[in-house]
């Protein structure tokens, strides 16, 4: 799949569920961060959808109708219908948004980070690291441990690549992305374990690769929201460092498909119910897992988690999860901020090249992250 180039002027990233395996070499990125331009701003406020609003989003956002629209014009079939393999060629969010950006002449992304590859033991074999550096400044960094979206079954390291940058570019720590294993491949737990042992790794070496080792933070988006906050827990659980900050995009957070949120998004787009059901279906073993609080963590032991950051989307089955992980985190004595942002789909994080409620979502984040640092 091709390497997504989402960013105008102000360096927003792209981070979008997926479809392709992922890439263990050659990790690099080299560029310098561009000035805000005007004609960039001018080229996405010219973006206009071709048709109606979409019934299943009367509400929603022009630049983010235009995104849907373009997804699907390539009339792909829909997840549920294939298999995992098949699912990760598909086009993605990603794909449209590139495809937009050339149509509008948006410029590509330029960040002032470097990127390295690497590969480290887990239980059962070896996941791969993608490491982003600012090339400004000699550390020690601060580190954000980031594990992409993609239900546990689709995406890769590609597909988030931007997404990883613009928040390694803006804050100005490292980034490291975790290529978990996927399911059907890797059952559940594997995908939350590889996360944990990421993490652990992190802790134990930061230091190899210029990070601090006191100012760790995690953050996902969807599954990998998910996996942000389970890997706080398991750290908080095996009693090592705790990271300073969880940043969790509309993450998978609960295991009730009945939700005001999945009944009024069933029919939404990227990501719809079938779509859920179908990941759950491809990570779990059996459907009694989805009630492990692992998965189910609106049911989970919250208590003592680090400050918590929590981005929610209008349009999306699964804004009721991440409303009501806030809610039971702040219940259980955590500091929690979050912010919903409406006229948007599952998938808009990252999309600020096009869409500026994207851009402001990114911005957000990176404020978090850099208060939890104390920058």
């Amino acid at each position: 799949m091709k390497t997504k180039l989402l960013t105008y002027a102000a360096m927003v990233g792209m981070a979008i569920f997926a479809s392709c395996e992922s890439k263990k070499a050659g990790d690099t990125t080299d560029s310098v961060t561009v000035a805000t331009d005007s004609s960039a701003t001018n080229a996405v406020d010219s973006i206009k959808p071709k048709g109606a609003a979409p019934a299943w989003a009367p509400d929603i956002k022009p630049q983010m109708q235009v995104v849907i629209e373009k997804l699907a014009s390539y009339g792909d079939k829909p997840i549920p219908q294939l298999t995992a393999v098949q699912a990760r060629k598909n086009h993605t969010p990603t794909d449209a948004v590139k495809d937009v950006m050339a149509e509008y002449k948006i410029p590509a992304p330029v960040f002032n980070v470097d990127t390295t590859g690497k590969d480290i033991a887990v239980e059962g074999g070896n996941i791969h690291l993608r490491i982003y550096t600012p090339k400004s400044g000699s550390g020690p960094f601060p580190v954000i441990v980031y594990y992409h979206g993609g239900g546990f079954v689709i995406a890769n390291l590609d597909v988030y690549d931007a997404s990883a940058n613009v928040l390694a570019d803006k804050t100005g720590a490292i980034v490291v992305s975790v290529a978990y294993r996927l399911a059907p491949e890797h059952k559940f737990p594997v995908a939350h374990n590889d996360a944990y042992a990421a993490y652990k790794w992190v802790v134990d070496n930061a230091a190899s690769i210029k990070g601090d080792s006191k100012k760790i933070a995690v953050a996902g988006e969807s599954a990998g929201g998910n996996l942000a906050v389970n890997t706080a827990i398991a750290a908080r659980d095996k009693g090592i460092q705790a990271p300073v900050h969880i940043l969790a995009v509309y993450p998978v957070a609960g295991a009730d498909m009945n939700t005001p949120s999945y009944v009024k998004n069933a029919a939404a787009k990227p990501l719809d119910k079938p779509m859920m059901l179908w990941f759950v279906k491809n990570y779990l073993n059996n459907m009694g897992e989805a009630k492990d609080p692992r998965i189910n963590l609106v049911a989970a032991k919250l208590k003592g988690l680090p400050a918590t950051t929590i981005i929610t989307a209008q349009i999306d089955p699964l804004q009721s999860d991440g409303m009501m992980l806030a809610d039971k985190l702040k219940a259980a004595g955590v500091t929690v901020d979050s912010k919903n942002y409406d006229g948007v789909t599952h998938e808009f994080f990252g999309m600020g090249a096009v869409v500026p409620q994207a851009m402001e979502a990114e911005m957000y984040a990176v404020g978090e992250l850099k208060k939890a640092f104390g920058l």
